[in-house]
């Protein structure tokens, strides 16, 4: 029986060695096995990683939505335009305008009343720390029926938006269309009147602002002061000392005329 056994064993590892690819089906499908197993865990890692990176870009971008816009203007009044109600007038407001970026601004105003409101100027640039004075007209109509009740409350409404320029910009109001996305609405004010029979802080704060913005424009009507020679006819360039020397030696003539 033993002799049996050994001879069974024996022709069964001759057989296995005659059929080796049974050993090399099942090494190679379990290098596949092993080899799939890599590129699934490869991709699948490849395929978190992105898939966080778009979570995160999609948190960043919803988190700067919410997040207040920064302010390149300071204005006051802050949230209002005040105008003292004179019916059948056009009324005039006042609001300071200061670039607190480290950047020149461009600034626009817009209103929901182009036709019965103006302002002056409409536009402009601020150099860092730079401010101006801005005046806004409006024709304040008559009440209807002649109410003695007045609503000194009004749904027209200004807006100011601001846009980062580089400096020697020129201003164009088509720069706030060509450069939109960059375009940041500082402020939508309310238009509120003032009855002027009643004295208060806000009546006396526009009387200021609206006597040093009628300075300013007056001095930027002005033209500039000439310092260099004086021109007379053309290319005659006339200089004073020499004008005041021609002057002294006319006067000795007529005074050596006189006493011969």
């Amino acid at each position: 029986m033993a002799i049996v056994d050994r001879h069974q064993r024996s022709s069964e590892r001759k057989m296995f060695s005659l059929c080796p690819f049974w050993q090399t089906s099942t090494t190679m499908n379990n290098s596949s096995s092993s080899s799939s197993t890599k590129n699934l865990n490869h991709n699948g890692s490849r395929h978190s990683e992105t898939v966080a990176a778009k979570r995160s870009k999609t948190v960043s971008s919803i988190a700067r939505s919410l997040l207040p816009p920064r302010r390149r203007l300071r204005l006051d009044p802050s949230n209002k335009l005040y105008f003292p109600y004179e019916p059948g007038t056009q009324a005039r407001s006042a609001i300071r305008l200061k670039n607190t970026s480290k950047s020149h601004v461009a600034f626009k105003f817009q209103t929901t009343a182009p036709k019965s409101c103006f302002m002056r100027p409409p536009g402009g640039i601020l150099a860092p720390g730079e401010s101006i004075i801005a005046t806004v007209f409006k024709f304040v109509e008559r009440p209807e029926n002649n109410e003695v009740q007045v609503d000194l409350k009004s749904k027209v409404k200004f807006k100011i938006m601001s846009l980062k320029v580089t400096a020697g910009v020129d201003y164009l109001p088509e720069l706030f269309d060509e450069q939109r996305d960059q375009v940041t609405i500082e402020r939508i004010l309310r238009v509120v009147f003032l009855d002027m029979g009643r004295p208060s802080p806000a009546l006396d704060k526009l009387k200021r602002q609206l006597a040093e913005a009628e300075a300013a424009f007056e001095a930027r009507k002005k033209p500039a002061p000439d310092t260099g020679p004086r021109v007379v006819g053309e290319g005659l360039v006339i200089d004073e000392w020499k004008e005041r020397r021609e002057k002294y030696l006319a006067r000795q003539q007529v005074e050596a005329v006189d006493s011969t």
